[in-house]
């Protein structure tokens, strides 16, 4: 179904008693929208939310085969921190529900997504006394950019195999102590392409899989309102974290005027090619299962 406003679908109490999961997912052009849909809906998401520009083309939402499973909002998607508004918006309302967003042409990954689902995933997460799963976003792109010219294609998608690292995060204001059990990650395309990426957007984790509170906000850094839901284990134990392996980066840089004739290719030593499963994921290290099993 179609709405013109998050005001207008919040306003039918469409999610009142969801249990979600629910995926919302901002549609910032039409590039790869139907492959995201699809992959997010085969996952075992009960819902999704799909947040367009309101002259983007009719397309998979309306398809018979997912009637009921997706939920158009027209939205302003080009709006500063338009995602984070729009994840905010929808909090209260969807309290006690576990959300999952991101923008079109991303992919959620967990360990073991093959066999199980996302409420596989987050009902063991529960389990461990867990609100909210660290991802990380693994940037992918297509290497011959003659036949890919805004680096978009499953079929030649490859990753970074390394130069990933992390920084302990520490507190806004002086002292600047270290937050316990929380890190700013970087790599992929936002570190090799750095001087095109500016500093507050570098960074290549967020938390985008939680349980909605009500009160609970999102953040611009992409982290949220209460510190212990930012944190990538508990005290005893790693836990499951995720990835969202995400053309946009490789989009943008390919698109905006000051990076793209700058950019000749993605390829180094360090590309392979994306095998579209978690095992891989998992054997590079860019995913932990935790106790998972």
């Amino acid at each position: 179904m179609r709405y013109g406003s998050v005001e207008e679908f919040l306003g039918k109490g469409q999610l009142a008693g969801s249990r979600g999961p629910v995926a919302l997912i901002m549609a910032e052009d039409e590039v790869e929208l139907d492959s995201t849909l699809r992959h997010h809906l085969a996952g075992g998401f009960s819902r999704i939310l799909l947040f367009a520009p309101p002259d983007l083309s009719p397309g998979l939402e309306a398809a018979p085969d997912f009637s009921g499973r997706i939920d158009r909002i027209d939205d302003d998607v080009f709006a500063e921190d338009a995602l984070v508004t729009a994840v905010n918006r929808v909090m209260d309302a969807a309290a006690g529900a576990w959300l999952f967003w991101c923008y079109n042409a991303e992919y959620l990954f967990f360990p073991f997504c093959e066999s199980r689902t996302i409420s596989d995933l987050v009902g063991f997460h529960a389990e461990e006394r867990r609100e909210a799963m660290l991802t990380y976003v693994i940037d992918l792109y297509a290497c011959d950019l003659d036949r890919f010219p805004n680096a978009v294609s499953l079929e030649d998608a490859h990753l970074d195999r390394s130069g990933y690292y992390a920084l302990t995060r520490k507190e806004a204001e002086p002292p600047w102590t270290e937050k316990e059990r929380q890190m700013d990650f970087f790599g992929g395309l936002r570190w090799r392409f750095e001087e095109h990426v500016p500093w507050t957007r570098r960074k290549i984790d967020r938390i985008s899989i939680l349980r909605a509170k009500r009160g609970l906000r999102l953040r611009p850094d992409f982290t949220l309102s209460e510190e212990e839901m930012n944190t990538f284990a508990c005290p005893w134990h790693h836990n499951v974290t995720a990835t969202v392996c995400s053309f946009r980066t490789a989009k943008a840089l390919r698109t905006n005027p000051g990076s793209r004739d700058e950019i000749r290719t993605f390829r180094w030593h360090n590309s392979e090619p994306f095998r579209w499963e978690s095992q891989q994921l998992m054997d590079l290290g860019l995913m932990e299962p935790g106790q998972w099993f």
